[in-house]
């Protein structure tokens, strides 16, 4: 590999650049300003954009609450009438905003686990509850996991149904990420439920990526949201918020998560710009959703396909159709490679195809997650497949380079 691959130029430069002279700090600044200044792209998150920009979206096309309103203090004005209109989406009776998915799935769980009598949560290893959430469940609140499946897919009717020891919680990520973003078919999660029914435990939803789950069921997301007890959803994840989530379900329930959420930090002074962000989201991004999903499906085949055609020997396009607008991709090459690959292509054409890529397994096989948003929709598969050609042009210089 070459020295440019991890961003650096010179120690002077880089600190004219503000990186302070941080090999890591430079290859992101140098990431970002490629991603930035491309043309077409698959999607264009708005972490990745400037303050400016974040700035004036917030203000663009009359958003639903209006800038003459007064700021929220301590969850009231703006923050009410998002709560209201989660709520209302959801077809349930409340709803909370949270600073974090975190903080509200921890607290629903929690709040369950005080009502059902047990601590114990039935949940698949590869949840985000398992996987990202350093167990904030299990370590602030003292509640216990039990496995649904330790298959890389939701889990079976069969399988809550035959769990060798009770639990309180069932608690289903829809849809499952680190599997691929995969969901079940509806009448698989209707007889799922029922089967954490018979068990005698509630249902708590992870619903951060619930909103483009409708495609994918054939229901609205009332019918969707009415099978759990419970529903977290996020406003950043598939709504280009700022940041922040929502926990919906039972007054009750709702009343006694807000109790908690003072308890654990997140009685926020003000968060306006948060919910202001959230409420544009549901304005403009959620109407859009299922055209994105549908567009997922194009982009996925046209990327397997041009795999397939410059015979790369081990690709996978998971699911190779998308259950969402969002879906893995394995290439057999190292990480590092196909990040340089990626920056190289935006830097030479405009054209961001990936982002950021890992290696979760063995060494030298590659994932990376795909979004497909608005930008995307201009993508014909020819497109798709012409940029995935370039950016296996430069892989392989890149793999020649170092040797």
């Amino acid at each position: 590999m070459t020295d440019d691959t991890d961003g650096t130029d010179s120690g002077t430069d880089e600190v004219a650049d503000g990186t302070g002279g941080d090999p890591e700090r430079a290859a992101r600044a140098r990431r970002l300003a490629a991603w930035h200044a491309s043309e077409r792209t698959l999607a264009r998150p708005s972490a990745n954009g400037r303050i400016a920009e974040r700035l004036a979206a917030l203000t663009a096309d009359g958003p639903s609450y209006g800038g003459d309103e007064y700021v929220d203090v301590y969850g009231d004005g703006i923050v009410e009438e998002l709560e209201r209109r989660v709520a209302a989406l959801l077809g349930m009776e409340a709803a909370a905003f949270f600073p974090t998915g975190t903080m509200a799935q921890q607290i629903a769980l929690r709040c369950w686990a005080g009502r059902t009598g047990t601590p114990v949560v039935a949940v698949h290893p590869l949840a985000h509850l398992e996987v990202h959430e350093r167990d904030a469940y299990l370590t602030v609140s003292g509640l216990r996991a039990v496995a649904t499946t330790r298959e890389p897919r939701p889990p079976t009717a069969e399988e809550v149904r035959d769990l060798d020891e009770p639990f309180g919680t069932l608690a289903l990520e829809l849809p499952l990420r680190d599997a691929g973003f995969l969901l079940p078919e509806w009448d698989e999660l209707v007889a799922v439920v029922e089967a954490a029914r018979e068990r005698d435990a509630v249902v708590h939803f992870d619903g951060a990526r619930l909103w483009e789950c409708t495609a994918h069921f054939g229901r609205g997301l009332e019918e969707i949201a009415a099978l759990a007890d419970s529903v977290y959803v996020s406003f950043y994840k598939s709504l280009d918020g700022i940041s922040g989530a929502a926990l919906a379900g039972p007054e009750t329930l709702v009343a006694e998560a807000k109790a908690w959420r003072h308890r654990y930090g997140g009685q926020v002074f003000q968060q306006w710009p948060a919910a202001l962000a959230a409420l544009a989201g549901l304005d403009r991004e959620l109407p859009r959703l299922p055209s994105y999903v549908a567009h997922a499906r194009v982009v996925a085949e046209a990327l397997r396909k041009a795999f397939t055609a410059a015979g790369v020997a081990w690709s996978r396009v998971h699911p190779e159709v998308p259950h969402t607008h969002q879906f893995q991709v394995w290439l057999p090459y190292p990480a590092a490679v196909l990040d340089e690959a990626g920056v190289r292509l935006a830097e030479e054409t405009r054209t961001t195809l990936f982002r950021r890529w890992a290696e979760p397994g063995p060494p030298g096989l590659a994932t990376t997650e795909v979004t497909v948003a608005s930008p995307a929709l201009e993508w014909t598969a020819d497109d798709v497949t012409a940029a995935a050609d370039a950016f296996l042009a430069r892989v392989r210089e890149l793999m020649k380079e170092d040797g």
